[in-house]
């Protein structure tokens, strides 16, 4: 496979680039309509308003419980209901007309919220883990029938939160990272619970330390994917596998005899460019307009890959 020159163009004759933009306008409105936006809105407002009154529920009564899962809980219940509003403020962010020098809209900032919404529970995780080593260090009883009554009653709400994230666009990482909280809430406090009965018939309250512990490797996981997913698209990492899309590509047509200098990038979700060089047969230069349409087609169908922008060349 040939290196391609940008400085130099005299050995490699070239046509024109080409570009190919399905269904998209200036402001690259694409799957994300302003009707599902208006939807994602209105469930995160709700889910918040829930989750936020919980919040406050849980912390009050985990103070005078005496109980670390459940300040734990109220900690990363609080990530939650800030990680609905940064996912929120996205929303209306990204609905946003953007000026002309941000050709791509504010798409990147539902994938910026995502990220900023990883970084919150990873930081919930390091509170959790500091006060299981002092509460270690410092063995303290806790008041389980208060504190039994709040878990469930979290519990529930968790499991109402979810269902009406559930109605919004579970495929976008910005709404996605918001349902990831809520996840790990509502894992938290089945966790709670079953440790409380535990401690009930055993007087073991070290369970309790355990629970806070099982709640921050779970977080981490989900904190883990979040990152990893909303990096990756930040970074412009290829979301396709490079060497599989070129042998794709060149398997299109007889008339493709290469293509280099290949980048695929994701702006947001379901929202894939690409940009290549693609060398084709001289005696098919007088239809490159529809082996390039072609290509489009299959890119689309196949990667889901709707903004592309070829150079063809060609040998001499």
């Amino acid at each position: 496979m040939e290196n391609c020159n940008y400085g130099k163009h005299e050995h490699k004759p070239r046509i024109k680039v080409h570009h190919h933009h399905h269904d998209h306008d200036h402001e690259h409105d694409h799957g994300h309509s302003h009707d599902h936006r208006g939807q994602d809105k209105k469930v995160l407002k709700i889910a918040l308003a829930i989750t936020f009154v919980t919040m406050i529920i849980e912390f009050i009564a985990g103070f005078i419980g005496n109980s670390l899962a459940l300040i734990s809980d109220a900690i990363h219940m609080f990530t939650h209901s800030f990680a609905l509003i940064i996912s929120l403020v996205a929303i209306v962010i990204a609905s946003k007309k953007a000026p002309i020098e941000k050709t791509f809209g504010y798409y990147r900032i539902e994938v910026l919220a995502a990220f900023i919404n990883g970084i919150t529970i990873v930081l919930s995780i390091v509170w959790i883990l500091y006060e299981a080593v002092e509460r270690f260090l410092n063995p303290t009883t806790i008041d389980l029938k208060i504190s039994m009554i709040v878990a469930i009653i979290g519990l529930v709400v968790n499991i109402i939160t979810g269902f009406i994230l559930m109605q919004g666009d579970k495929e976008n990482i910005n709404l996605k990272s918001a349902f990831m909280h809520m996840l790990a809430d509502a894992l938290s406090s089945v966790a709670i619970i079953i440790g409380y009965i535990v401690i009930y018939y055993t007087n073991w309250y070290f369970i309790d330390i355990l629970l806070a512990l099982l709640v921050a490797v779970v977080i981490g996981k989900w904190a883990y994917g979040v990152l990893k997913d909303s990096t990756n698209t930040l970074l412009e990492s290829s979301p396709v596998n490079i060497q599989e899309l070129e042998s794709f590509i060149l398997n299109i047509d007889e008339n493709i005899l290469d293509i280099h200098d290949i980048h695929v990038w994701e702006i947001t979700q379901d929202m894939f460019n690409i940009t290549a060089h693609i060398k084709i047969k001289n005696s098919h230069l007088d239809n490159h307009q529809s082996l390039i349409e072609k290509i489009n087609h299959k890119l689309e169908h196949d990667y889901n890959i709707t903004h592309s922008t070829f150079q063809l060349e060609w040998e001499i």
